[in-house]
This record gives C-alpha cells, structure tokens and sequence, in this order.
C-alpha cells in the first residue's frame, strides 16, 4: 500500500542532493574542523562554505550564524543565553500562548531561576494582539520572542511589525522560523529581527542539525562549555555531514522556492474546498490569509481526532492531531486552547501539511477518505446522530 505522507510539519524526508551531498563527509572528508593538517583544514573549508550558503539565503552576515543541534538548542541558546547574559538590565521576558514547547519549556525553566514570564494571548486566527505587547513591555523587559509561523496552524505572526516595537523600546527580538524557513521568503534584515532558529529536517535536511542567527553586537551566553567551536558560542566538534546537509537543503528550498509555493497553495486550497464541499461541521482553524502555504488544520465535529489519524494510517494517509513533539501528552492542544476553540473543536482537529512530493491525485483520494471515514465514525457518535435529526 502506497502511503501518502501529509505530515511534513514534523519531519521530512531528506532530499536525494541533500544526502549526495553529505555522503563524502562520512568517509572520505572525515577530518575534525579544529585539526591543522589537510584533512581537518578540507572539512574547514566545507564548513565555512555551508556557513556562506545560509548566511546568504536569510540575508546575514558571514559572522552572525551558529550550528547547533537543532531548532530546540537553537530556541535554548537564544532565550536562555540572552537572559542570563543580561540578567543586570532585567529579568523578564514576553513570548505567546502558542509557541512551540520548546520555547515555552524554557521560559518555564527561566521562571524557576527567578525570571518573569508575560506569555501573551492570541485571536481566534491565531494571531498575536500587538496592542497587548506593546502594554507588557517594562523597563527590565530584555528579550521578547514570537514565532514566524505557527507549527499547528500554520499562521504567519506580525514579526516585522513585533520587531520595530522591540526596538522602539530596546529590547531584543527572538523569532522561531524552524517552520518558516524554506517555505516563504526570509531575510533577517528585512524582518529585523535579533535572533532567529532554523532547524534542518523541515527542509528536507538531515535531523539533528539547526542553526541560530545572531545580530551582530547581541549580548548573549554560551549554553555549553568546552573547546572554541563556533567562536565560542557552542562548544563540541562541528557535525560536517549535517551541516554540509542544511545547507544544501535551504540551498535547493531557496532556489525552488516560488514553485513550492505555487504547488502547495494549490494543494493545501485544493484540499480546503474538497473538505469544505462534502464534509458538514468542518472548521478551518488559523488566519484564513496569513499563513503558510503547506498547512492546513481543520477540526471535524462530533469526531475523535485521534481515531480519525489512525483511521487514515489504515488506509495510507499519514497526518497529525498537532505538533509531533507532543505525541503521547494527555493535554489538549495549547495552540487551539489559546485560540479559544471549544473542547469538542478541538478533541477533532487535525494537521495536514503538505510536500514537495505530494500531487493532485492523493489530495482527491485523502477527500474521498475523509468523507467514508467521517460518515462512518458520525453514525457511531449518538450526539452527532441526535443533533442531525433536529
């Protein structure tokens, strides 16, 4: 059975240049980065080359880019370095409802070595209230951080415009891009933004690997301690595969890039329509323009969200009830609580994010699916059967 993967907001598969690409650094260009000989200064060189393509597809500086491990260490090292390198200015920091846990979970760890939170609320798009930011802004606010695009829903926040607040007041602006990045258009400057995560296995890199812009002239502490790799802002041996790998990956996304768009706009609408022509009760969660061009997060009435997933796994068709990173939690979505979507809403969401692989033929046969497999589980739920003969 031919599985048609809808999920790439979790994860992706890595590209066939991608993996070409790392390929020579396993065996062949295996020197450590920090070695003087040959063989070290050749991964050197790959290295800084892979440095020089990302810099240049997000529009920084050859000096303002870190590899990390990923997007999780990437969020850490920003919120977490910037807090205690200027713990002395202030000790609060803002971010929203909605982020991604690992932004959220390392407020929380910050809350427990006496920093303040102010975690904003959003609109029923999903949407940041700015007029709310502006209000939580105090003299010892130090770093403020909002998504670029939100994991579950897709929605594109106002960053450009959250960014001119936070320099208007002088505060510094992290933004998680780990879903943006490669599916629209980024550039730091352009957004003004002070530090931004980038994280390789959404693009169609390798997992394990991100990146962090860091603004030139930025007060921030190193998370790990040990050699002087990444100019002392992350100690440990350089992972050339999987940087070479990143970089190519954002490489091919930036060159494909207006296809990509096209071709997933158009599915993700095609996909929208279907389910909003045979399916009743169906509620598209999200800013209905603001948003990526790959997700879209539906929530079907008097249906169990779960047993719909698994239900669509038996024929093939892979998605998800939220973000991956919270699988097995008892918890609701966070993302749809904040939004204010009514328990039962949220209890039948489902995320449907699309890819580069995926065609026209495979979003008609996930509609055809919807529709037995929600009739199916509506006749079996008594409350959907007593409201229907109303």
């Amino acid at each position: 059975m031919k599985t048609i993967y809808l999920d790439h907001a979790a994860t992706t598969p890595v590209r066939q240049e991608v993996l070409d690409a790392m390929l020579p650094y396993f065996s062949e260009i295996f020197g450590n980065a920090s070695s003087i000989h040959l063989g070290g200064q050749r991964a050197r060189k790959a290295l800084e080359n892979a440095r020089r393509v990302i810099t240049g597809c997000i529009g920084a500086d050859l000096n303002e880019v870190f590899f990390t491990s990923g997007g999780t260490e990437s969020d850490n090292l920003a919120i977490k370095g910037v807090a205690h390198a200027n713990k002395t200015k202030g000790v609060h920091l803002i971010t929203t409802k909605i982020e991604h846990h690992a932004v959220l979970n390392c407020c929380k760890s910050l809350e427990k070595e006496g920093f303040e939170i102010t975690y904003l609320p959003v609109d029923q798009s999903c949407i940041v209230l700015l007029p709310a930011l502006e209000e939580a802004i105090r003299p010892d606010t130090v770093l403020i951080s909002v998504m670029l695009a939100n994991n579950e829903t897709g929605t594109l926040q106002p960053v450009s415009e959250i960014a001119a607040i936070a320099r208007k007041r002088g505060v510094l602006f992290h933004t998680d891009a780990v879903q943006a990045v490669g599916k629209i258009p980024v550039k730091v400057n352009e957004l003004g933004i002070d530090l931004l995560s980038i994280s390789g296995h959404k693009i169609y890199g390798p997992k394990g690997i991100g990146a962090l812009y860091i603004r030139k002239g930025t007060r921030i502490s190193s998370l790990l301690h040990g050699g002087l790799h990444e100019r002392q802002m992350r100690a440990g041996t350089e992972n050339i595969p999987a940087i070479v790998g990143l970089a190519k990956a954002l490489e091919l996304a930036q060159t494909d890039l207006p296809s990509a768009i096209k071709h997933l706009t158009g599915l993700r609408d095609r996909l929208e329509q279907g389910i909003r022509e045979k399916i009743s009760h169906v509620y598209i969660n999200g800013h209905p323009i603001q948003k990526l061009p790959n997700i879209l997060n539906v929530s079907f009435e008097f249906i169990d969200g779960e047993r719909l997933l698994i239900d669509l796994d038996t024929r093939g068709i892979a998605v998800s009830t939220g973000s991956a990173c919270t699988v097995g939690a008892t918890q609701p979505s966070h993302v749809l609580q904040a939004m204010g979507l009514k328990p039962t809403l949220i209890q039948g969401s489902i995320r449907f994010s699309l890819g580069r692989e995926n065609t026209e033929s495979e979003i008609d046969f996930v509609i055809d699916s919807l529709v037995e497999i929600v009739s199916q589980l509506r006749k079996a739920n008594l409350q959907y059967v007593r409201g229907s003969r109303n």
